[in-house]
């Protein structure tokens, strides 16, 4: 599969923004969308509002592949089903963001992607999955408390994504 992991990083850090400390946001202080508590297991330490507002993409990019790109195998997904996934991931967890594409496309939802999930991967309409999956993605999103305040955002997030990932099947 084509590596499209810096397509993928361009467009999530267009969604995520810079620094973000809301009273509501259930992920605290916040800033291209890694949460304090995330970059504290990341580098290993306590680190301070000063040290988040200072982050850049060049020391994030590592942090994100690993603990969401490659939890998700996404060298191994179809192009644009890489970039739906893996912005789940970051949202959501990748445990939950895998859940939903094996439920979508039929495997035991383990959060593991396997041969067998690939393989039902590979036997559906690409185009089609996509959409279902960043629907079952909003669907979920709906359902959490925090949907009242941040749902506006969510929604055209994964409009934007669910865009942005069936462009990158062409």
């Amino acid at each position: 599969m084509k590596e499209t992991f810096a397509t993928a990083m361009t467009a999530l850090l267009s969604h995520e923004g810079g620094y973000v400390h809301h009273p509501l946001d259930p992920g605290g202080m916040t800033n291209m969308g890694v949460t304090k508590a995330v970059w504290e297991e990341w580098v290993g330490h306590p680190v301070t509002e000063k040290d988040m507002r200072a982050l850049k993409p060049m020391n994030i990019h590592p942090m994100y592949r690993r603990k969401y790109w490659d939890k998700v195998s996404g060298d191994l997904l179809p192009a644009g089903l890489d970039l739906a996934v893996f912005d789940f991931a970051v949202n959501s967890g990748p445990g939950r963001a895998v859940k939903v594409l094996q439920k979508l496309v039929g495997t035991l939802p383990d959060g593991f992607i396997g041969a067998q999930t690939l393989l039902r991967i590979s036997e559906k309409d690409l185009k089609k999955l996509i959409a279902d999956y960043n629907a079952a993605r909003l669907a979920f999103l709906q359902e959490l408390p925090a949907f009242t305040t941040f749902g506006k955002g969510w929604t055209t997030r994964v409009t934007a994504v669910n865009n942005e990932a069936l462009a990158m099947t062409a």
